[in-house]
């Protein structure tokens, strides 16, 4: 749920333009010299940073360097074209790596990558500056296919260099973005000061105070002015994975105000009624399909922790949370899978593919080179249940290793 969300993660990017930021035009309180960045985390949390830099939160976005654009530059596979007369070609120039317009072979246009948005482990979306705004460029990378492609939702025609990017989409995409006093809501200013990716700040609150203080008294056991999410209740947890993992969420207060432990209906409207687990999307809403599903409801104690681990990259490990999974459907609890039986111990490496399948999702589709429909990214469903379709294309599989 953590993982796949922000993995892609261009969702948000593409949906985001923020119709509510009209009801919260101050500025948040927070400002970037609260934050001390996780490479002085490094200093003390060694392990953790750098088992954590290889996650997908950690990665979700990241300066335009060559070791994080994950498309190719080289000729004849850096081109995207619209129609015969209209071409994007992704170009590295001296100034650092650029999508060009191209129009009967002339060029009319010229964006730099200034931003990596996604890890890659299902595609990446690509954000330009120009002076003080940030605007995601047209073309796209979808892993899948190991394609440039046009990004989710795009139009084709025309092609558009300037679709805005606001402090809501960044919000879930960076740890930190310093908003510039006064800008206007719909087309919001940022300065170059940014903490990329989810970090460690995200989770713990801004460490600049913490890193002063435990450096200034390095034997003093008692972590001070930062906060410990192990110390949360069931609901902050939830809280915490659900501003970005809990759909489209009508802010009441502006972007970066949130800081883990606090109540997610302090800052955002809350839907008070169940949504229709049938109506969400596989990516975007991870919480609202867990919260549908009856081992969540069931569990006094179950989070989104409970199968993830936030400081690790445990993306496509499914022996791992299957693992997960018998800590509570197991033969001393009387409640083990009914395939056991006919598929043997096999059936304890696998419980994910029949009871949380990949699904296609409705808004990160991506329109690839010569198709005329979009193609739709595969994401792992957070709806826990019994799909007996499902069922039947493992048992298929599994009888082939037996």
């Amino acid at each position: 749920m953590i993982c796949s969300g922000l993995i892609i993660c261009t969702f948000l990017l593409v949906r985001c333009i923020d119709k509510e930021a009209k009801h919260s035009k101050e500025i948040s309180s927070q400002n970037y010299e609260q934050f001390s960045g996780s490479v002085k985390c490094a200093n003390c949390h060694k392990n953790i940073y750098e088992s954590h830099i290889h996650t997908a939160h950690y990665l979700t976005t990241r300066p335009a360097l060559a070791e994080y654009i994950k498309g190719n530059f080289e000729p004849g596979k850096n081109r995207f074209a619209y129609d015969p007369f209209m071409e994007v070609f992704m170009e590295r120039r001296d100034s650092g790596f650029y999508q060009v317009g191209y129009y009967q072979g002339v060029e009319r246009i010229a964006k730099r990558f200034d931003l990596v948005v996604g890890s890659g482990s299902k595609g990446q979306t690509y954000i330009t500056r120009s002076q003080n705004r940030l605007y995601q460029l047209p073309v796209g990378y979808f892993t899948a296919a190991n394609k440039w492609a046009n990004s989710p939702q795009f139009p084709t025609h025309p092609v558009i260099f300037n679709r805005p990017i606001t402090s809501r989409c960044l919000e879930c995409h960076s740890t930190f973005a310093q908003k510039i006093p006064g800008s206007r809501p719909e087309t919001e200013e940022f300065n170059s000061q940014i903490i990329y990716g989810v970090d460690c700040e995200k989770c713990h609150g801004p460490g600049n105070r913490h890193v002063e203080y435990q450096t200034r008294n390095p034997g003093e056991a008692k972590a001070m002015y930062i906060i410990n999410p192990a110390t949360f209740s069931r609901q902050q947890n939830l809280d915490l994975c659900g501003l970005c993992h809990g759909g489209r969420l009508q802010k009441t207060r502006p972007s970066f105000e949130f800081i883990a432990g606090a109540k997610l209906s302090d800052y955002f409207v809350m839907d008070s009624v169940a949504p229709d687990p049938e109506k969400i999307d596989v990516h975007g809403n991870q919480l609202g399909l867990l919260r549908s599903s009856k081992c969540f409801q069931m569990s006094q104690t179950m989070t989104c922790t409970t199968c993830h681990k936030p400081h690790e990259n445990e993306r496509g490990k499914i022996a791992l949370f299957s693992q997960r999974c018998s800590t509570c459907h197991n033969a001393e609890q009387g409640s083990t899978c009914k395939m056991s039986a006919s598929l043997g111990a096999v059936i304890n490496q696998n419980c994910i593919d029949c009871h949380m399948p990949l699904k296609a999702s409705k808004s990160i589709t991506e329109l690839l080179p010569g198709d005329s429909k979009p193609t739709a990214a595969l994401i792992r469903s957070h709806l826990i249940g019994i799909y007996p379709d499902e069922t039947l294309k493992y048992k298929g599989k599994s009888h082939k290793f037996n």
